[in-house]
């Protein structure tokens, strides 16, 4: 048995998963007050993911005294592939202007993920 706090919903239900005996790959949920627990639960335990946020550098002959820009992923990324993606992120120098939503990395190669600008930097 497995043990989880649900994050989609400011309850945070207590969430208990067991695996089937019978099938590896079928688990029951309880505690859950809302279908979107369960549907968490079942993601978390078959391939867990997360959104990751890292900053960038700025190309050195940038005149602004901001040196990194905060950058995320548009979606949530395997947690097996974060440390590819991060790898990538910190290889990145990005021109000024940068807007907030602006594109950093289109389909990062480890995970396909766009990761973009989260503040605008002049």
């Amino acid at each position: 048995m497995r043990n989880l706090i649900c994050i989609i919903c400011p309850i945070g239900c207590s969430l208990d998963i067991e695996e089937d005996k019978a099938s590896a790959d079928n688990f029951s949920v309880n505690g859950n007050k809302c279908q979107k627990g369960a549907v968490y639960a079942l993601e978390e335990i078959r391939s867990p993911k997360r959104t990751v946020t890292a900053t960038v550098s700025v190309q050195a002959d940038a005149i602004s005294s901001v040196r990194r820009v905060p950058v995320k992923t548009a979606s949530p990324c395997p947690r097996e592939k974060i440390p590819a993606l991060l790898d990538e992120i910190y290889k990145v120098k990005v021109t000024l202007p940068v807007k907030a939503g602006d594109i950093v990395i289109a389909g990062c190669d480890g995970c396909g993920i766009d990761v973009i600008a989260t503040r605008s930097v002049s």
